[in-house]
């Protein structure tokens, strides 16, 4: 049986078998699920339900060249000065020429995007303009285009005969041979998930796994990501022996919501693109003084700049400001963000919101090729997990659902081609071994890790780093991964330590690849090293037991 955490009755404990194997149940899951489901048959673990997840709540829409006044170079430009340098060309170039290709798709699965009558009279998309965009070429569906996305295509896959969707699943590790002893090459079989209802761990095998499980945000203590943005698929990659890159550039969006009772309510980029301006509590804008496109700067700018006001002024907060346009335009443009903000007591169309940044998206991941593989045979990723290359050192507005689209189809075609010649799911795999293990008398030692380990990632690894802050988080995480380790080896999981574990991991590499980067560049910001390096280079961390060995 599999070292882990009495094993329950055999009629208790759930063995699935299935072609393709999806972690994660966002634009990116769901997208391959869809494109594969005509051929393959496709198991899709969601580890909440489908209301939770960072794809629902993205607002802002997808960038793609969709009118004759923009054009593919004009995109791959503005992507690759966001990307400080760090860019894979190929990438951007192989991502933006498959953007409107994915849109159609959207639109043929039955996404409404938002429309405008134009010049000549007939409708037509509306295109919104973002943040370090040189054009109009966000398509959206007013200010709640994850959601629109998110909705249709979960609709779709509930529907699709050849699809199993199944929520309250959270996965605990990849299986792969070398894992379980056995003789030839490395592979990945399955994997090990917590079925949250039950409180049984399930062992599921197939013959493709795809890791599309999200972002890692929620390391931080302020972020914007829902609950269950915790790098699960980044450190089952690492264990299962992926290497990870550039884990050092996390993306702070400027703009969230500074309230008591509000956790994770973003702003979305477009109120800035429509002529919201950035003000200090005084009314006076400061966005020129940071930089001359204003608040249309790129987010690490706006971030840095926010928070250096902060700081500088011992302020709680900066103020978002769109009063001055028209109410009707504002609700018309911004429904959801003026319903949500009304909840709060605040009218958009009359007053300043207070915002603050905060932890929104992760730009390094698990490296996979224009494919969406990773360095272990049969398991993909894709999706904000994923390191494509396509971000560098800061991510463009936008590009993130679109990156979810395109390698979605790209692993979607690659298992195609391989189906009738890949091996079969394994019938063997061991269940898992609870017998060595006792429940917890004291879940509050998780708690408190927990609310530990995303406080020193804000002080230490946050907007601007030091070596010594660093050096700090590097010994708590050291420490808080022992402890998570023994309490681990030694009690029943639950949901909680499972991300815990996970999350311990992540910024351990976060930290790491923080600590390897001496230079400033995009994202990442070192009082001890300001400068450009002379030369841009990924910053790659290997586990001991790479995939491939």
């Amino acid at each position: 049986t599999a070292p882990g955490v009495a094993l329950p009755p055999a009629s208790m404990q759930s063995s699935h078998t299935t072609d393709v194997l999806i972690v994660g149940s966002g634009v990116a899951g769901l997208s391959l699920a869809l494109r594969l489901a005509d051929t393959a048959k496709v198991i899709v673990l969601a580890k909440a339900d489908l209301t939770q997840g960072s794809s629902l709540y993205a607002q802002g829409g997808v960038a793609a060249v969709l009118n004759d006044t923009d054009s593919f170079g004009a995109h791959i430009q503005d992507t690759l000065q966001a990307g400080g340098g760090l860019c894979h060309p190929d990438t951007v170039e192989y991502t933006v020429q498959r953007g409107p290709a994915a849109i159609r798709w959207l639109i043929d699965q039955g996404v409404g995007f938002t429309r405008e009558l134009g010049t000549d009279g007939r409708p037509h998309y509306h295109l919104t303009r973002e943040g370090g965009h040189s054009h109009r070429r966000v398509i959206h569906t007013a200010d709640a285009t994850g959601k629109a996305m998110e909705t249709t295509l979960a609709g779709r896959v509930r529907a699709h005969p050849n699809i199993t969707l199944l929520e309250n699943h959270i996965a605990v590790d990849l299986i792969t041979r070398r894992k379980l002893g056995r003789d030839g090459d490395n592979r990945v079989l399955g994997l090990y998930a917590l079925n949250k209802p039950s409180g049984h761990v399930e062992v599921f095998s197939a013959r493709f796994v795809m890791l599309a499980t999200g972002g890692a945000s929620k390391v931080y203590l302020y972020t914007s990501n829902p609950d269950t943005s915790t790098g699960d698929g980044v450190a089952m990659a690492w264990r299962a022996g992926c290497r990870v890159a550039n884990m050092e550039f996390i993306q702070f969006h400027p703009t969230c919501l500074y309230h008591p009772l509000a956790r994770t309510l973003l702003i979305t980029e477009a109120v800035r693109g429509e002529g919201g301006r950035l003000l200090l509590p005084d009314g006076k804008p400061f966005m020129q003084a940071h930089d001359p496109r204003g608040e249309l700067a790129s987010r690490d700018v706006v971030a840095r700049a926010i928070d250096f006001e902060m700081k500088r002024r011992g302020l709680d907060c900066v103020y978002l400001d769109i009063s001055h346009k028209p109410a009707d335009f504002v609700r018309a443009h911004f429904p959801t963000i003026y319903a949500r903000l009304k909840e709060y007591g605040i009218d958009m169309t009359r007053q300043k919101i207070p915002v603050v940044p905060a932890a929104h998206y992760t730009c390094g991941g698990i490296m996979t090729d224009l494919h969406a593989r990773t360095d272990l045979p049969g398991l993909y990723a894709a999706g904000e997990c994923a390191f494509t290359g396509l971000h560098g050192a800061n991510r463009l507005a936008s590009n993130s659902l679109l990156e979810c689209l395109v390698f979605a189809e790209a692993a979607a075609d690659d298992i195609r081609a391989q189906l009738a010649q890949a091996p079969a799911a394994a019938t063997d795999l061991p269940l898992w071994d609870e017998s060595r293990v006792s429940d917890a008398d004291e879940l509050v030692v998780v708690s408190h890790n927990w609310d530990e380990l995303r406080r020193f990632m804000w002080d230490y690894v946050g907007i601007v780093r030091t070596n010594k802050r660093l050096e700090r988080a590097q010994h708590r995480v050291k420490l808080l991964r022992e402890e998570i380790r023994e309490y681990y080896s030694n009690f029943r999981i639950n949901s909680d330590l499972i991300e815990l574990r996970n999350l311990a991991l992540v910024a351990e590499l976060i930290i790491r690849s923080a600590q390897e980067r001496h230079e400033s560049r995009g994202l990442h910001y070192s009082r001890d090293y300001p400068q450009l390096a002379g030369e841009a280079r990924d910053t790659v961390l290997t586990p001991e037991h790479s995939a491939g060995a």
